[in-house]
């Protein structure tokens, strides 16, 4: 395909859309991204950008009580000693919610250079070469040789818990507030749960995490979710584990959350993190001809592929896996297969996560489950940080750095770090996995003393074997 005489059309602005529209427009082609909400996407305007900046914020209030264990005090003007830090969620909430316009802005400015054009609007296939595009003003009909769909997810809401916006609340929702939940109930204990649950623990809210499963995190590395779960429980937060919700309702002045066994769980607030469903009704998928699961999600292959030819789709609505990261790649591929230019396949294996509790956990490469579950030959070797000197320093007791390696050739299989900025920290076993590095030359490569990394070449040197 000649990708100067190509048209491309984007349905959906976030990370899979822009993404894939400066590659198409750096290809050549012509470009028109169709969005509803602004560049960015939920992943920039109501989810990634903001929970991490609330997070971020609750990450002071907290760094201000490891302060005082290191011998650093507050004091007012009258020498006496500050003990409470205080949040002013509505001065929080406004500075998240700046910085993620802030954050728009600046990827719609640096789409609109290379020349894409930005139409304001829904956007629903026709064929696989049209794209009826509804503004608030008009209809128009866009032709193009490619499309890419990338329009998300959106919270999952359920019959017997709906969101009213001002005491139950999905994550989409509660920038809107002004003032900080006196007693808080979190709904799942997923990434979003246990990232949201912490941060209003760490700005000062009494919290209530109600899991459904043994522990907080089920999805994650078992070492990690313990972790993570016994620093919740240490800092006040109370966890109510194998107990699913039934219902919430509103009260006069709160919640009532009623669990299925019976209980009935009252606070001021509720915030809903119980999944999220795609953004694929009424584009137009099944009239074209595109797969589609049962629970709505766009199939896709490695190249981001759909069942038609010339309609691509990125993203949470393919439910490939829900990560800004991935989105992003998708897209980009999609475009240097659309037009084509070089490109690799999705590669599952070196993708890096990060759950941005306190500590993060990050991962990359195979699980401790796929491990259990027989997968090889495996060795491993978990280091507590509690044992780094660095870590001392920054009065750092959580966390632990974990590798996976082949027994034999010793290549790096995956890895596990819980620390601060563990979002960091995982990049050179990225890097690792990525580049098929072994144990011994990820243990003979300089790290500074003393640093956080040096028990990532620690752990590897412990993998070294001696057959």
């Amino acid at each position: 395909m000649n990708a100067q005489a190509t048209s491309v059309v984007i349905l959906g602005g976030g990370p899979g859309g822009y993404e894939a529209a400066l590659v198409a427009a750096h290809l050549g082609a012509r470009v028109t991204v169709v969005d509803r909400d602004g560049l960015g996407g939920a992943a920039v305007l109501t989810d990634c950008v903001p929970s991490k900046a609330l997070i971020a914020t609750a990450d002071y209030l907290s760094e201000l009580e490891v302060a005082g264990e290191l011998g650093v005090h507050l004091e007012d003007a009258e020498g006496k000693e500050v003990t409470d830090a205080v949040a002013a969620l509505g001065e929080v909430n406004a500075r998240v919610m700046a910085l993620a316009r802030a954050q728009s802005q600046d990827i719609e400015t640096r789409v609109r250079e290379v020349g894409v054009e930005i139409i304001r609007g829904t956007g629903r296939l026709v064929s696989s070469s049209e794209v009826l595009v509804t503004t608030d003003t008009t209809q128009q009909s866009v032709s193009a040789d490619v499309v890419l769909v990338a329009t998300g997810a959106t919270p999952r809401v359920m019959d017997s818990a709906r969101p009213d916006g001002e005491r139950i609340l999905t994550w989409q929702q509660i920038y809107e507030l002004e003032e900080l939940p006196e007693r808080l109930i979190v709904v799942g204990s997923g990434v979003t749960g246990a990232e949201l649950a912490q941060a209003y623990l760490g700005l000062g809210a009494e919290v209530v995490l109600v899991s459904s499963r043994d522990r907080v995190l089920p999805g994650e590395d078992p070492d990690a979710a313990t972790v993570i779960e016994e620093v919740f429980r240490k800092r006040g937060m109370e966890v109510l584990g194998r107990s699913r919700m039934a219902a919430v309702e509103r009260t006069d002045d709160g919640v009532i959350v009623r669990l299925e066994d019976g209980r009935e769980i009252t606070g001021s607030h509720a915030l809903l993190a119980v999944g999220s469903i795609p953004q694929t009704a009424d584009l137009g998928l099944a009239e074209v001809g595109v797969d589609v699961t049962p629970s709505g999600h766009i199939v896709v292959d490695r190249v981001s592929r759909t069942s038609v030819r010339g309609v691509y789709a990125a993203g949470d609505c393919t439910g490939v896996l829900p990560l800004a990261s991935v989105a992003a790649m998708q897209g980009r591929i999609a475009m240097s297969h659309a037009l084509g230019d070089a490109v690799a396949p999705l590669n599952l294996r070196v993708v890096s996560a990060n759950i941005f509790t306190d500590p993060e956990i990050a991962t990359v490469g195979i699980s401790q489950k796929e491990v259990d579950s027989g997968l090889g030959n495996v060795d491993a070797n978990i280091l507590p940080l509690s044992r780094n000197p660095r870590a001392k320093m920054l009065g750092i007791t959580e966390g632990f750095v974990k590798l996976f390696s082949e027994r034999g050739s010793g290549t790096v299989l995956g890895g596990v770090i819980v620390a601060p900025r563990a979002s960091e920290l995982i990049f050179p076993v990225t890097l690792a996995v990525a580049h098929r590095l072994n144990v011994d030359q990820v243990a003979n490569t300089f790290t500074v003393y003393p640093s956080l990394s040096g028990s990532i070449a620690e752990a590897a040197r412990r993998l070294h074997s001696t057959d």
